[in-house]
């Protein structure tokens, strides 16, 4: 008779914020029994009464104090069946893009410490979270030309050469900033406001900020966003 199977179902959260021209991932510190404290990405087992996304925004909150409203499923990890010393563990991983200055985060639950990390000085980290953090990358930066995502990263309000910055970044590419600036307007979407930066340096400089409602109307009408570079 074959036995039952023993699998467990785990999600985790790949959260990436931006700031001060830098990408980061929020990440945790655990420590279980007489093991070392070890780096990883915010998650754990899902419960028999909770669906995948409930038990991402649970777990999320519960370690680091983090609320998001939308997380978008990226991939499910389990073909190496020793992924996880402990038990089988099948996760499935969700990433979201959050400003982190409207974020305040607090370790809490199973983790003893909670930070932001950039993403060029990520740690080792427990299990495979290192291989999704780098799956997460891959497809922002493949998103971030067909899909207006960049601007879930950014105020409200910003300086045009702030999302400049953001695609460099990301990308970790130089972009032809005139004939982006002019693509980027072409579309629409994006708006001049009529604030100014509040940073003194030189010539004042004009906010601008990204028109959800008109890009949502747009797309249903066959409108695609693309953004190539050489």
């Amino acid at each position: 008779m074959e036995k039952l199977q023993n699998i467990r179902i785990a999600v985790d959260a790949i959260v990436f914020g931006y700031k001060n021209s830098q990408l980061y991932v929020l990440l945790i510190q655990q420590k279980f029994g007489t093991s070392d404290s070890y780096w990883a990405l915010p998650g754990g087992l899902v419960k028999n009464d909770e669906s995948l996304k409930d038990a991402v925004q649970r777990e999320l909150r519960e370690e680091t104090n983090v609320s998001v409203d939308y997380f978008e499923q990226l991939f499910t990890f389990g073909d190496d069946i020793f992924r996880d010393p402990r038990n089988r563990v099948v996760s499935v991983a969700y990433f979201a893009l959050v400003n982190p200055s409207k974020l305040e985060i607090k370790a809490d639950s199973d983790a003893e410490n909670v930070q932001w990390f950039k993403i060029s000085e990520v740690p080792t980290m427990a299990f495979d979270h290192n291989s999704i953090l780098k799956k997460a990358l891959e497809r922002i930066k493949a998103k971030l030309t067909y899909e207006p995502i960049g601007f879930d990263l950014l105020p409200k309000e910003f300086l045009f050469s702030e999302l400049e910055n953001l695609y460099c970044t990301i990308l970790d590419k130089e972009i032809e900033r005139r004939n982006f600036r002019k693509k980027i307007l072409s579309f629409g979407i994006v708006e001049e406001t009529e604030n100014y930066s509040p940073i003194k340096t030189g010539r004042p400089a004009k906010l601008f900020r990204f028109n959800k409602q008109k890009y949502n109307d747009l797309a249903k009408e066959g409108f695609h966003f693309e953004i190539k570079f050489a």
